[in-house]
């Protein structure tokens, strides 16, 4: 990867998505991944519905996506972005959560929804990274957070 001009991926879809990333339903929560900037940024696609587990109890009446999991969707496609520029597709990466802060969740996600994850790199190297991320729905911001994430590789990756 030249550090001047970072490889970029037009976008991974749900298969591609699989190959970088180990969630699986009900637990994976992006369907796509746009404008990849390896070592920069990316753009998660989450198409809300109804069919979604966790709004049988989240809530019968008043259907909303947890702001939990619109931060793991950041994590998610945080998780793409790191998998492309690590070039780790088809290595079977794991990836934790180490720190959530400053988390604010400004308006409700519904079914029918499309929620952009916009993720940015604040720091990364190696197995740590710290990210910045806004969840938007028709471009206002529904939630924001910074994080960080350890990626741990089998033995011999990298």
């Amino acid at each position: 990867m030249n550090d001047e001009t970072p490889l970029e991926l037009p976008s991974a879809d749900i298969a591609t998505i699989q190959r970088m990333i180990p969630h699986r339903y009900p637990f994976l929560f992006i369907d796509k991944v746009r404008d990849i900037k390896a070592g920069e940024s990316a753009v998660g696609i989450k198409n809300v519905t109804f069919n979604e587990p966790h709004f049988q109890g989240h809530f019968p009446a008043k259907p909303i996506m947890p702001g939990v999991t619109i931060i793991e969707a950041m994590a998610q496609t945080s998780a793409v972005l790191v998998s492309h520029t690590l070039d780790l597709i088809d290595k079977n990466p794991l990836v934790y959560f180490m720190t959530m802060d400053k988390c604010r969740f400004r308006n409700m996600v519904v079914p029918g929804d499309v929620l952009e994850l916009h993720v940015t790199v604040i720091r990364g190297r190696g197995k740590i990274w710290k990210f910045w991320g806004e969840g938007k729905v028709d471009g206002n911001v529904v939630a924001e957070s910074e994080f960080a994430a350890m990626i741990d590789l089998p033995k011999g990756v990298l």
